[in-house]
């Protein structure tokens, strides 16, 4: 055991002595390189594959999973104040689909027909007719999703009828108030945007996976600001909970929705993009996943890409393109 500061007590002489006779100090060495970011996504990857539990899951797959891993945390911003976006680049992802279901949900919408007519598949099996039929929504048209993430985001609340109701008007439209919070009251710590309704869950063709996002504004120490000195430019931070979290397919897709959920965000409202922190419930691989995720672990990961929103700042966090997003790198 080691002593204690008491048992060590006051320099001996020759303690001061062999002091005086050390070298000059040396200059410190430089900081290690900044670990890319990338890399808590592999590691969690291989954490997963080398000590997760094998459990059984609604595909009859099969899977490897953990639960509550460390948290992800990506920036926003590079050290100049350039957008950049975590979009994984030891693996190929879908950028265009990911944008266009981001607008997707930001429309308020629920039918898959809309991104399958513009080539996007990846809501096609939950909306389809044997599908629907198999998890008693066979009431449902085929496409009809139910009240999944945009109407909740839009209409938290509302009555579901079906895809085609005008819900204008109708439930909480929380992306507007994360929206006139950012702007008018930063510092509130209520900036929440739940996918979640118990009430709505069995309406669903697939629960909420990510399903929890909180905002926060940080402004900057230096400088404070005193009476009637301007406010310097806040910094938009996220916080997103995931309570399912496919780690080969859907993850790396999710980190980029949200970070550029979070850019949009920021656009809006005037404010630096900042972080996205990712928290984790159940993180894991599918078994058929698994050769190909040990192949993407022999890749070493490569600068994110750039972000450039091509669109007057301010305006509304409605009306976005997919052509808004111009991804460099």
């Amino acid at each position: 055991m080691s002593p204690s500061i008491a048992e060590i007590g006051p320099a001996s002489g020759r303690d001061v002595a062999l002091d005086a006779e050390q070298p000059e100090t040396a200059a410190p060495k430089p900081a290690p390189a900044k670990p890319h970011e990338e890399h808590q996504y592999l590691n969690l990857i291989r954490d997963i594959l080398e000590r997760g539990e094998h459990r059984p899951d609604r595909t009859g797959t099969g899977t490897y999973s953990i639960f509550a891993p460390p948290q992800l945390k990506f920036s926003l911003s590079d050290s100049t104040g350039t957008p950049i976006l975590p979009l994984l680049t030891t693996k190929r992802v879908f950028l265009r689909a990911v944008i266009a279901e981001l607008l997707w949900f930001v429309a308020g919408s629920t039918s898959s027909l809309p991104l399958s007519a513009q080539g996007i598949k990846i809501w096609d099996g939950n909306g389809s007719r044997a599908y629907l039929d198999s998890v008693g929504l066979d009431h449902r048209a085929e496409g009809d999703l139910g009240p999944v993430y945009g109407f909740q985001w839009r209409h938290f609340g509302a009555a579901y009828v079906d895809a085609t109701t005008d819900y204008t008007g109708q439930g909480v439209d929380q992306l507007a108030e994360v929206v006139h919070k950012l702007k008018h009251a930063p510092h509130d710590r209520r900036i929440i945007l739940s996918a979640w309704n118990p009430a709505d869950v069995k309406k669903m063709a697939l629960p909420p996976c990510h399903m929890f996002a909180q905002f926060y504004v940080s402004f900057p120490r230096e400088g404070r600001h005193g009476q009637g000195e301007r406010r310097p430019r806040g910094v938009l931070h996220a916080l997103l909970y995931q309570r399912s979290c496919d780690m080969g397919l859907g993850v790396p897709f999710n980190i980029a929705s949200y970070a550029l959920l979070t850019h949009m965000l920021a656009h809006v409202c005037a404010l630096t993009p900042g972080t996205l922190t990712h928290t984790m419930g159940d993180a894991h691989v599918y078994l058929d996943h698994v050769e190909a995720l040990e192949t993407q672990l022999t890749r070493e990961p490569r600068d994110f890409p750039e972000l450039q929103i091509v669109r007057e700042k301010g305006g509304s966090i409605d009306g976005w393109a997919v052509e808004d997003f111009v991804v460099k790198g």
